[in-house]
């Protein structure tokens, strides 16, 4: 290992020196701990009671030993003393698999056993910047169970099985994992984590979450990983106070300590750097995952969270390394920020001074149009402009549109139920919804349930309310969900020119009375004309300013019958345009497609 980029925070493989390695007939087990007075390894190989001695190396800054007969499946943990006869048992900071709480000792796994058969998938991916991206969000553990017990999973294998299928017959070209790698409490979900190269036990081996992926790359579908290099967990066993002292934590508690009861990663540390940039490697090259979204960027931006305190000039500084590094090597994958901040240049190159990402999740979107929705129909008139600011500052940056798992829990209700109104009304609203989310600019994320207009708040411990489509109207939504997906990854419109000027313009962005919305979507081979009507009122004969063109014919309409709504169109109709109008009949609660015909 370079030791100059250790301590400098460039090395992006640390996880190949450090760590536990099968080598010869046994096994090299090396832990950073600087600060340790002593270690000792105790495991599956010594009966867990002569435990081994180890010595310091590289520097004496790193310590190590060699254990004959260690082979793949054996368990460990390190005793790090802090002094005579005082010691902490600890899982290995660069282990590859763990035990499920509240066990944890480390796993000694081969990571060469596995071998990938996705090279032409690897080959091809691109950040799908100019290309239809349809993320379906997921928690491995509560989109489906084997049973009705909170701790019944699906392994990674036997949910792929499941999983692809439902994926490729409902419209869904990416999916991203809520947070993989191994975590004591799960309604955590997987964000205050104790094993950054470990995935979860709680879906079976390593090997099992490779397959997964391979499976997955084999059916043209990419994933992916919801990492998290803000804090971690503070259980004793993980990264807190490791050797003693705040090895990867700040050393102060006003800064130490998150808003989540975790610990803040000190970034000011090349040796907290290289482990994190070693982390978000390890995952895209061993398990060739497509990408990282990356939680809470604001909490590294600036100090914790709050642009008061001013910015984090340190973390800033990682997170252009980190994203530069990431796009040199892995040219292919996406990174995604979940940040809530305004921040400037986000998904600005890092040559150009930004921090790098692809992608940063849209917040004050998804924040503007729920309360929209949420409005009853007799004021939108005065919350009109809620649906077109977004519009004005969106070529700013490279927005993903995300209605995330974040928006249907802790009693906001999910996206069905935050639509005003009583049941009836609440489901023509969410079509409504959806298409204008899949018609405007920026790339798409869905958190399971949605789709199949859920009541029910997300629980961990449950699967989702699947016998819910025995009802007729939740049967229709998912039918209609599955149809805008599949037009959206169809019409090019939608998302060639995502960040580009030719790809978005109004037709009608001032109809406060009527609480109407008109804009083109266009693309170099095709123009889609969209039309919002988001009052309570049906319109007959609506006059909409198209401008030059020949006509318009119907792609889909939020309030078709076969969706639950009273309308049947022809797509064969070509829509007369005289003297650039169009007259259109706009249902209550509707949106439509057009397309231009030029």
């Amino acid at each position: 290992m370079d030791v100059y980029g250790y301590y400098r925070g460039k090395s992006t493989n640390a996880y190949e020196y450090l760590g536990c390695h099968l080598i010869d007939d046994g096994a090299v087990f090396r832990v950073y701990a600087p600060k340790a007075k002593g270690i000792t390894i105790v495991g599956d190989f010594n009966d867990w009671s002569s435990a081994e001695i180890m010595v310091r190396a590289f520097g004496g800054d790193v310590w190590e030993c060699f254990i004959k007969d260690a082979k793949p499946g054996m368990h460990y943990k390190y005793r790090i003393y802090t002094g005579e006869d005082i010691y902490t048992e600890h899982a290995d900071p660069y282990g590859f698999s763990m035990d499920l709480r509240p066990d944890f000792a480390s796993k000694i796994v081969d990571m060469e056993k596995f071998e990938f058969t996705d090279s032409a998938w690897m080959k091809k991916r691109t950040d799908r910047r100019n290309e239809a991206l349809n993320i379906y969000e997921l928690h491995l553990g509560s989109w489906k169970k084997p049973g009705e017990n909170k701790e019944d999973w699906y392994t990674y294998e036997e949910v792929a099985d499941l999983l692809i299928p439902y994926l490729k017959k409902n419209g869904y070209n990416y999916i991203e994992l809520m947070p993989i790698t191994e975590h004591p409490c799960d309604n955590s979900w997987g964000y205050q984590t104790t094993g950054f190269f470990s995935p979860t036990a709680r879906y079976g081996s390593p090997d099992d979450l490779k397959s997964f992926i391979n499976k997955c790359h084999l059916n043209g579908i990419g994933i992916i990983l919801d990492f998290v290099p803000v804090h971690f967990a503070m259980d004793s066993y993980g990264l807190a106070m490791f050797d003693g002292t705040p090895l990867y934590e700040y050393p102060t508690d006003d800064v130490g300590f998150s808003q989540w009861g975790s610990k803040n990663f000190n970034l000011a540390k090349g040796e907290t750097q290289n482990f994190l940039l070693s982390s978000a490697c390890f995952w895209l090259k061993e398990y060739h995952f497509d990408g990282l979204r990356m939680d809470a960027i604001s909490n590294m931006i600036y100090w914790m969270g709050n642009s008061n305190r001013g910015i984090n000039g340190p973390a800033v500084g990682f997170i252009k390394h980190m994203n530069g590094t990431i796009k040199s090597m892995f040219p292919g994958v996406i990174l995604a920020a979940e940040d809530s901040s305004s921040y400037p240049g986000v998904t600005r190159p890092t040559g150009e001074d930004g921090l790098g990402f692809d992608y940063k999740w849209d917040m004050g979107w998804m924040n503007d149009t729920l309360e929209f929705f949420r409005t009853a129909p007799e004021y939108r008139y005065r919350d009109y402009n809620k649906l077109t600011f977004s519009m004005m500052y969106y070529p700013s940056e490279h927005f993903m549109m995300a209605l995330s798992h974040d928006e249907v829990v802790h009693g906001k209700a999910t996206i069905l139920q935050q639509m005003n109104g009583q049941y009836e009304d609440k489901f023509p609203q969410a079509r409504a919804l959806y298409m204008y989310m899949y018609s405007h600019p920026g790339k798409k994320l869905n958190f399971m349930g949605n789709e199949i207009g859920q009541l029910r708040e997300w629980d961990e411990e449950r699967e989702q309310d699947w016998d819910i489509l025995k009802y007729p109207k939740h049967d229709d939504f998912r039918r209609f969900m599955k149809d805008l997906n599949k037009l959206y990854l169809k019409h090019s419109a939608f998302y060639e020119r995502d960040y580009a000027d030719k790809g978005f313009f109004w037709l009608e962005s001032n109809d406060r009375e009527h609480v109407v919305y008109a804009y083109e979507r266009a693309s170099e081979k095709e123009r889609i004309a969209v039309v919002l009507n988001l009052s309570d009122r049906d319109y007959d004969e609506y006059n909409l300013n198209i401008g030059f063109c020949k006509g318009l014919k119907a792609l889909m309409s939020s309030d078709e019958t076969i969706y639950g709504g009273s309308t049947k169109i022809d797509k064969k109709e070509v829509i007369e345009v005289e003297e650039g109008k169009a007259k259109l009949k706009l249902p209550r609660f509707s949106a439509q497609f057009y397309q231009v015909i030029y």
